[in-house]
């Protein structure tokens, strides 16, 4: 039987973070902006974007701990984790396998927002999304 939990959202951001610590690496959370309410696709994407980034840094980043801010702004939300590891380029181009950075590129685009990941020119690795909060997702093309 399908599962009947509500799906995450960013309101579940301390679970993660907690889940997190137990696999080794402190996730420092930021909130800027009037935090409010979000349409529930943008609410799952968001967090999702951040599950996917973290998970990166574990696997990847060989740090003890990263930062995640959640941005509201008035007509957008933005979503940024950062390390200051040594670990290179997660995902696909370093081990040959896995869709991460894609998948997050992916969501955020079916939100009408974009992605951005890759080296910080201070050290470490930067994944930064800017979705929309007042736009739907993009229509799905019948036949």
């Amino acid at each position: 039987p399908p599962p009947l939990d509500p799906a995450p959202g960013l309101a579940d951001l301390e679970r993660l973070v907690a889940a997190t610590a137990d696999a080794g690496v402190r996730v420092e959370v930021r909130w800027t902006g009037e935090r409010r309410p979000l349409p529930p696709e943008i609410d799952l994407s968001a967090f999702r974007i951040v599950q996917e980034a973290v998970t990166n840094v574990v696997r990847h980043a060989r740090v003890p701990a990263c930062r995640v801010t959640i941005g509201f702004g008035p007509e957008e939300l933005t979503v940024l984790v950062e390390d200051d590891g040594t670990g290179g380029t997660p995902g696909a181009a370093r081990d040959g396998g896995g869709f991460g950075i894609v998948g997050m590129r992916e969501r955020a685009s079916l939100l009408r927002g974009e992605l951005v990941a890759g080296p910080r020119p201070e050290g470490g690795f930067r994944v930064a999304a800017r979705i929309p909060t007042r736009s739907a997702a993009v229509p799905a093309v019948a036949g």
